[in-house]
């Protein structure tokens, strides 16, 4: 029996095991000859791009039932090595046992941390919506400032970074403030950013919608300014300005997996592996690589892919079709993604973009339905029914936006 295996069970790797078990499918290949295995610490995928808003509790949704209805199998474990001269993963058990599982293929979609600097008071006093009990951690510290005495540090929110996720952050916390405080409560957030601009990877266009939208939901900008230090009541600034809040929300840039590092290959700025155009390691042609762990050109005008749900799906799909095709004998196909779109929640209102210099196409309510549409059900699994689960898959790998 031959073996595929999938680290990861974010967007990337759940799509990794719906495209490679399609193409196994359609291929007339049985499980008990090329075995899917998909290894990751829980059978959910977290619902990642959700966990700036309330209630992140809620934001996972169960893979082991769609993993049974295409014969993809779930190991529980973490991967904390990757030995690709002997072509095997060492995992640790949920229970803390250790083995190693071996493969004749690997997809590594182990996608992304926060990058946290070593700012004083950052890792004791800062808060973050990266990873799902990072999410629950800040809702939960939100929910017990209504048990703390009013204070200007106790009504302030503070979002270090001015990008995509800090933005929806900020615009998402005046209602939620509200919700707890009370509609009367003096509530404030601000966003630092050491950018002149606000959302500078997206460019001017939609800027001015953006800058309308924080002013109407009464966020502030501190631009041009950085954090230097943290402490319990507050943070101070890198122009020497203070401000008071016991709630300071790290929305800093992103790193890959560090399991990036045990390849080797050459990895970008932020830890991705820069693979060739079907996705694969170059010098390490068993090992493919999808997500946030690559860094992948998507089109001839020389773009490459984002950390982002967008491109993770399209990613995982072709890198488990290839990954698959290389043990069936078929040939790969490269990555390709050509479209680039955008819905930027803007609390009460939202903009939906499209193309790498951001034209706004939808503003207003129309947009704030889209996000409400994209959240709630495009980004989720498809139903545990194995036509279902091809059919998402295939939007995934060819359907472009």
């Amino acid at each position: 029996m031959e073996r595929l295996v999938i680290v990861g069970a974010g967007f990337a790797g759940m799509h990794a095991a719906l495209a490679a078990a399609r193409l196994r499918d359609i291929s007339g290949v049985s499980p008990d000859e090329l075995e899917i295995a998909v290894v990751a610490p829980e059978p959910h995928l977290v619902i990642r791009p959700r966990l700036y808003e309330s209630a992140p509790a809620t934001m996972t949704a169960p893979l082991s039932p769609l993993f049974d209805s295409i014969d993809v199998r779930y190991v529980r474990a973490s991967v904390d090595r990757i030995d690709s001269a002997d072509s095997t993963v060492g995992i640790v058990e949920a229970d803390g046992a250790r083995r190693v599982l071996r493969y004749e293929r690997l997809v590594l979609a182990a996608g992304s941390q926060l990058f946290r600097p070593n700012i004083p008071g950052l890792a004791t006093y800062g808060f973050s919506v990266d990873q799902l009990e990072d999410a629950i951690t800040l809702d939960r510290h939100l929910m017990g400032l209504a048990h703390r005495p009013a204070s200007a540090s106790r009504n302030t929110v503070v979002v270090a970074g001015g990008g995509f996720t800090g933005i929806e952050v900020a615009t998402e916390m005046p209602s939620r403030l509200r919700a707890i405080l009370g509609s009367g409560a003096d509530i404030r957030v601000v966003i630092l950013d050491r950018n002149d601009v606000i959302a500078p990877a997206m460019g001017p266009n939609p800027r001015p919608l953006i800058e309308q939208a924080l002013q109407g939901t009464g966020v502030e900008t501190r631009l041009g300014a950085g954090v230097e230090a943290l402490d319990a009541t507050g943070v101070t600034l890198s122009n020497g300005e203070r401000i008071e809040s016991a709630t300071v929300i790290w929305a800093g840039g992103m790193r890959a997996s560090p399991l990036t590092a045990q390849l080797e290959a050459e990895c970008d700025r932020s830890g991705r592996v820069i693979v060739d155009a079907d996705l694969r390691v170059p010098g390490t042609p068993q090992v493919f690589a999808a997500g946030d762990t690559a860094r992948a050109v998507t089109d001839s005008l020389g773009h490459v892919s984002l950390m982002s749900c967008q491109h993770a799906n399209r990613l995982g799909a072709v890198a488990g079709y290839n990954a698959a095709a290389d043990l069936l004998g078929v040939a790969t196909e490269p990555y390709r993604q050509k479209n680039y779109v955008t819905c930027l929640d803007l609390g009460p209102t939202a903009i939906f973009t499209r193309g790498w210099d951001s034209q706004v196409e939808i503003t207003g309510d129309e947009a704030k339905a889209m996000k409400r549409e994209i959240n709630t059900k495009w980004i989720y699994p498809p139903r545990a029914d194995r036509t279902a689960a091809f059919e998402a898959s295939e939007w995934a790998r060819l359907v472009d936006y």
